[in-house]
This record gives C-alpha cells, structure tokens and sequence, in this order.
C-alpha cells in the first residue's frame, strides 16, 4: 500500500511541476510528506549511511512516479499548451487560488497571532510579480546552443528547481517568464523521441538542476525548521503572486497573445483545477486514515 500512495504521490507531483501553477512542492506539501520529502533530498546529499539509505529508497518510490507522470504530462502538453493557453492558464488559477486557502489551514497554528510576519507575504508576491513586470525571457534555439544561452539554461535550472521543491510558485511558472517552458519541454518531447540535437540543452538544465537542489536544499530544511512562521508566510505570498504570472502567461509565447482577461478567462477549467486540488487534500485524509 506504502508502494502505491508514494507512486501516486510521485506521479502527482509531476503533474504540477510540469504545468505553470502549482509547484510539486505544494502537492507535496498538500498530501502531508513535504517534512519528509525536503529531509530525504538533505539526507540524500549529506546524511549518514543509514540515513542517506532510507532517503534513497523512499526517492526511488516518488521518483518513479515522478517519472511515469512526467512523461506523459509532457507528451500531451506540448501539442496543447499554445493552442488552447486560456484554458490552461485557467486551469492553473484554479490550482494556485484553492490551494492557497488549504496551506493556511494546514498551518494555522504556526500563522495564527503571528501578523508582522505577513509583510514576508508582501515580499514573496512582490518577488514573483516584479520577475513577471521585468520579464527577462530569451529567444532561445534550444536545439542549436551558444556559450550564452547555454549559461543563461543553466541558471534558469538553478532556479526553477528551487521553485519546485518550496510549496509555492512552480518552476514551471518561472521557467514560462524567463522564456524558456516551451523549449524545454518540446526538447524532452523530441528526446523522448530519440531526437538527441536537444540532448546538449537537457544536459545542461539537468545539471543546473543538481546545483540548485545542493545550493538550496539545506537553506530550505533550516529555514522550515527555525524560521517556519517566515518561511509559510512567503510561501503564500509566492502563490498570491503566481497568479499575477499566470494571468501574464499567454504573452510570454513564441507568438505572444494577450494576457487573459475575463473574457477569454474559463470557469469550468477554474473549477476544476479546484476540484484536483480539494481531490489531493482528500486523498491525503483517506491515506492518514488508514495509517
């Protein structure tokens, strides 16, 4: 039973991380093994043999989920995501505004009588919309690489995976402002079909990836642990912020289409991105039930 719910945690999270919205982090955060998952990465990194073993056998378990769910997350996005941008996007809003709502319940305790620490909300959504405003997005040949953009994927790396372990902005989301979601993601497509032009890119992402989960990882465990109250006020802050990324989204395209309105805003998407998270905050109640 412990196999399924980590592969059905696993797969989930890879859901999340490979759309703009919600960041794995959050799905991992809503189904109660956040604590456990950002230890295991530390333990994995820095741990003692004992400790490092479990992390590895617990990672294994949410990673090929993880795998399984983003593979086929991916096969299906790049065909739909330019195509039908305001449903997506809507479907994102969804994600993110219900999600928000189930974070602050979960840690009511820690937030309750703790006000000041609200302007660390201010600075989280501030952080995510004044990346959005300057968006620094590249055109860049994924396919075909320079010593420049070769960096510039790199660093975007870096820091998308710092937004996909923290339950809060998506580094998908990030990695649609700084111009480089859908070169990415055709790039695994295109791997995924033996085109290996694009291996030199992923290569590079992959390993700015590792950087950023050994830059931050301990960063995030500290700041859990000591500074919790700081740290879920930003976390809301990062998702009230994400939304404004969101609403932007379409214009960050290859051919860039106006930011979504409430004219070309869908409810049913809306409703039911909200009804995949409350589906994942249920499955975790059933899951803690049986335990």
């Amino acid at each position: 039973m412990n196999n399924l719910l980590n592969f059905i945690r696993g797969f989930c999270m890879a859901l999340t991380d490979s759309v703009p919205g919600v960041s794995g982090g959050t799905i991992a955060f809503l189904l109660g093994f956040y604590d456990k998952f950002i230890h295991s990465l530390d333990n994995l990194i820095s741990g003692t043999k004992e400790t490092r073993k479990e992390a590895i056998t617990f990672l294994i378990k949410i990673g090929i989920g993880w795998v399984v769910g983003f593979i086929a997350a991916v096969l299906v996005l790049a065909n739909i995501f330019e195509k039908h941008i305001y449903f997506i996007s809507s479907l994102f809003l969804g994600f993110v505004l219900f999600s928000i709502p189930l974070v602050v319940l979960e840690e009511k305790e820690i937030l309750k009588g703790k006000y000041k620490n609200l302007v660390f909300t201010l600075i989280g959504a501030a952080i995510v919309i004044l990346i959005s405003v300057f968006n620094p997005a590249a055109d860049v040949n994924v396919a075909s690489l320079t010593f420049g953009s070769s960096i510039y994927i790199f660093v975007v790396g870096a820091i998308a995976i710092t937004a996909m372990v923290l339950p809060g902005i998506s580094g998908s989301t990030l990695l649609l402002i700084f111009g480089l979601y859908l070169p990415i993601i055709s790039a695994i497509k295109e791997f995924l079909h033996l085109n290996f032009a694009y291996f030199p890119a992923l290569l590079i992402f992959g390993l700015g990836i590792l950087t950023g989960i050994i830059a931050v990882i301990k960063l995030i465990r500290m700041c859990l642990e000591k500074y919790r109250t700081q740290t879920i006020y930003t976390i809301i802050g990062l998702m009230i912020g994400s939304l404004y990324s969101i609403i932007q989204g379409p214009t960050t395209l290859d051919v860039p289409q106006p930011a979504m309105t409430l004219k070309t805003f869908h409810i049913a998407f809306f409703v039911l991105g909200g009804l995949v998270i409350f589906g994942l905050q249920k499955l975790r109640t059933l899951t803690e039930n049986r335990n």
